[in-house]
């Protein structure tokens, strides 16, 4: 990381609200300017969302995949950290409020990412909860591990299956990655560890609204996904939309399926935060930007990553990945470096597509760059390979790749503690079969 001299009081004041994968971006590429940066998040830490669901599955410990911001943006000296929440945004006076500070820029940077959407039934998140965040991952990682435990001390057949039931509603790559890793879950690494129940009855569900997995990639690789999922164990369903969901399972059309643990991966929404801008939004919230990623009216203002709604050169919007948020927070970096000198230059963003990868399981993945599609293990290396050098810290990297050489050769993983109250056994619903 570049060390940076301290910055002049009179310096211009650059706002950097998250610190995920856009603004983290945008953070680097400004270091060494002479600029005064404040990058503020409600969390301390950077998260590497790509393997949660590794967290969420008992494969990886949190802090595999996740660091401070303090100790990952240590030598920025022209930057400082604010544990805080956005609470307003005025653009005529260039000011945020937060939770407990305010901040008036120059510049402004809303980086602030996405949350879960429910298609208007909201209710449904108390029963499947979706997948962000760390705290996220610890709750689904405690409903899964204690579904077994629940179907171990269960006499009742018809009970003891639903606690071994699983049901992930969503067929996109967080939906086939947590399903192809449950099914491994019950089948291999639990197998042997329980005396009344048996893990390897547990079913995995996988629903999917669409006529297909993995709609952004090729048809032949959604193909190849499915097959490969089934061949685990997965039962997939494609073509059908979920109806309801409460603590006893889930109803697809008129047909109920009794399963106690839910998993949703189906819709995201980009943060409220983006709300807050005033500025026009598309249905996902996301906020319509210019071609340079700044708000309408306001050039000192720039929406990237999630939050920003933006078409490609062929009219398909910019994806919602990790690639595209480095890109738009690296690029605004560069426009606020180029202001800074006095450059009224506004070259237009543009998406690099690096390709797409999904795992499935061990040894079992897609991949697509380009026209190269690949499947099975030749995708599963290029998965493993390509998540080993994007995390960040050496010892991040270090740590996962044992951790998966111990897995890939025992099934075995270490992960599985389980904290916090146990899930109640008796607010599951009875529904006819």
């Amino acid at each position: 990381m570049t060390r940076a001299a301290a910055d002049p009081a009179d310096a211009p004041r650059v706002v950097i609200l998250g610190g995920g994968f856009g603004g983290m971006a945008a953070a680097r590429q400004l270091a060494g300017a002479a600029v005064r940066m404040t990058l503020v998040d409600r969390r301390n830490h950077h998260l590497f969302q790509p393997l949660l669901y590794q967290v969420a599955t008992a494969s990886l410990a949190a802090p595999s995949i996740a660091a401070p911001l303090r100790q990952i943006l240590r030598r920025q000296r022209n930057l400082t950290v604010l544990l805080d929440e956005v609470t307003g945004i005025d653009l005529a006076a260039r000011r945020v409020q937060c939770a407990h500070s305010v901040l008036d820029y120059d510049f402004l940077v809303v980086a602030t990412g996405a949350t879960h959407a429910y298609f208007g039934h909201d209710e449904w998140e108390r029963y499947a909860p979706g997948l962000k965040t760390l705290d996220d991952a610890f709750l689904i990682r405690r409903r899964v591990l204690l579904a077994f435990e629940h179907a171990e001390r269960e006499t009742d057949p018809a009970r003891r299956q639903a606690w071994l039931n699983f049901v992930v509603v969503g067929g996109g790559s967080t939906g086939v990655e947590l399903a192809g890793t449950l099914i491994e879950l019950a089948r291999h690494t639990l197998s042997r560890e329980f005396r009344r129940s048996d893990p390897r009855r547990a079913s995995v569900r996988l629903i999917e609204a669409g006529p297909r997995l993995l709609t952004a990639y090729d048809p032949i690789l959604s193909d190849k996904a499915r097959r490969q999922l089934e061949r685990l164990g997965v039962e997939v369903h494609t073509g059908v939309a979920v109806t309801d969901i409460d603590a006893g399972g889930v109803k697809l059309g008129e047909h109920w399926l009794p399963a106690r643990t839910v998993l949703w991966a189906a819709g995201v929404a980009a943060s409220p935060v983006g709300r807050l801008l005033g500025a026009a939004l598309d249905r996902a919230g996301r906020v319509q930007v210019l071609p340079d990623l700044s708000l309408p009216g306001h050039p000192e203002v720039f929406a990237i990553g999630d939050l920003a709604g933006i078409a490609q050169s062929d009219g398909k919007p910019v994806p919602g990945v990790a690639p595209a948020a480095k890109q738009m927070g690296r690029y605004v970096g560069t426009v606020i470096r180029s202001r800074l000198r006095g450059s009224d230059e506004k070259r237009p963003f543009s998406y690099r597509d690096d390709g797409s990868l999904a795992t499935i399981g061990r040894l079992a993945a897609v991949a697509q760059f380009g026209k190269l599609k690949l499947s099975g293990f030749p995708a599963w290396s290029a998965w493993l390979l390509a998540h080993i050098y994007f995390l960040i810290g050496f010892r991040n990297r270090l740590v996962v790749m044992l951790d998966w050489a111990w897995a890939y050769w025992t099934h075995q993983r270490h992960a599985r503690i389980v904290s916090g109250d146990d899930i109640p056994d008796d607010d599951a619903e009875q529904h006819p079969e």
